[in-house]
């Protein structure tokens, strides 16, 4: 009977996996009979799904290489189509390329470019309303996880302009890793420790190996530099 079935986890993320456009309750409760639409609404009311069951379903499958790479991104679940619902907030989605209301996650991912093969292992949700936090410190506190606590073997960060600040590449640095990123080509960098080397991110420029972006004005650098 409907009512006898227990609702899961596992239950759920096996439904999110499935559709390829509709992931609401209604749509589950009518595809999946077993479970009444008020039993789905009182599991997702009253459970709490936490980034660290990502990690506790991934981490016997993942195959670590020397060579390997965390990647962060912050993609924008668009809701443009709804309305009251919590942690949509008006942001700049990439996907979309306008500014639209959705929630924004902030996800780590782990490459292995051996086997041409990666896995999600960690993501946060961006709503600083309720934490204060901005996505480079979400990313900053995954890659600390990541390196100190997981102890996951890689070499390097792949990570996008908005994480290309001079306090991340440090942190990066600090852990002995590489990064590859862009930068806007109207920052100031330098190769240097000595003062007054400064320097714009603009072609041409020979300090770095560098990939123009004519789209946004990007240059793709990879470390080591000094930003100003």
């Amino acid at each position: 009977m409907m009512d006898s079935a227990r609702m899961s986890a596992l239950a759920y993320c096996q439904f999110l996996l499935s559709p390829q456009i509709n992931y609401t309750l209604t749509y589950f409760a009518d595809h999946v009979k077993k479970f009444s639409h008020d039993r789905i609404n009182r599991y997702l009311r009253g459970e709490h799904l936490r980034p660290h069951l990502v990690w506790e379903n991934v981490r016997t499958e993942m195959v670590l290489s020397e060579h390997g790479y965390l990647i962060f991104d912050d993609p924008v679940l668009d809701k443009r189509y709804s309305s009251h619902i919590e942690g949509v907030r008006v942001q700049y989605s990439g996907n979309a390329h306008a500014v639209i209301p959705g929630i924004g996650v902030v996800s780590c991912v782990y490459v292995n470019p051996d086997l041409h093969r990666f896995w999600e292992i960690d993501y946060r949700l961006y709503d600083p309303d309720v934490d204060g936090k901005s996505t480079l410190q979400h990313a900053c506190e995954m890659l600390s996880q990541a390196c100190y606590k997981r102890r996951l073997l890689f070499r390097g960060v792949l990570m996008d302009t908005w994480y290309a600040t001079k306090w991340f590449m440090r942190v990066i640095e600090r852990m002995g890793k590489c990064y590859y990123c862009p930068l806007k080509t109207n920052r100031l960098v330098t190769t240097s420790a000595l003062a007054g080397t400064y320097q714009r991110v603009a072609p041409p420029w020979d300090g770095l190996q560098k990939k123009t972006s004519p789209a946004n004005r990007c240059i793709s650098v990879i470390s080591r530099m000094v930003i100003a």
